[in-house]
């Protein structure tokens, strides 16, 4: 049997949402990881730093591109020791600075991906993948990450539903 998870980073509270800013119960990328878990029966795993982000969006963008730019490992809430039993992960996140926020690196650095299949997906208000797929490719060594990800705009999440359910082939 194929076990699989979802191991994302999303981030509720004030975002851009269409253009304009909005506070959002849940975050974007949650709703996709909910969504996946739905349709495949997956675990979810939230990656979540140990010090939230500033709830206002220009302060949260302002520090994560600190740690981008330092290129820093921050502190996680909980951490995810090992993915052996499962098959097939699922790697989710809003684009930061073109890629995942810091605290996936975090995460996603500290697993053996030896032998397991990765598939990618994002949410964005225009940024599509970025450099996602690149960025884990290089991370999860081992691992058989295909080409097929997928990009949410943000703001068209709650009606994703369907586009999510044919990426995962149901």
């Amino acid at each position: 049997m194929n076990k699989s998870l979802v191991i994302y980073f999303s981030r509720a509270n004030e975002n851009i949402f269409n253009g304009e800013m909005r506070n959002l119960a849940k975050g974007n990328t949650e709703v996709i990881a909910e969504y996946i878990r739905e349709f495949v029966g997956a675990d979810l795993f939230k990656v979540e730093r140990l010090t939230d982000y500033a709830k206002d969006y220009n302060t949260c963008m302002k520090e994560s591109k600190d740690e981008h730019n330092m290129n820093a490992r921050p502190e996680l809430k909980n951490y995810l020791d090992s993915i052996d039993q499962y098959d097939t992960i699922y790697i989710g996140s809003p684009i930061y600075w073109g890629t995942m926020p810091n605290p996936m690196l975090t995460q996603l650095e500290r697993l053996n991906w030896q032998g397991k299949t990765v598939r990618v997906f994002t949410t964005h208000e225009g940024n599509g993948l970025g450099k996602v797929l690149e960025d884990v490719k290089k991370i999860c060594y081992g691992a058989n990450v295909l080409d097929d990800a997928i990009a949410i705009l943000g703001h068209e999440v709650y009606n994703a539903k369907g586009q999510i359910c044919k990426w995962l082939g149901k």
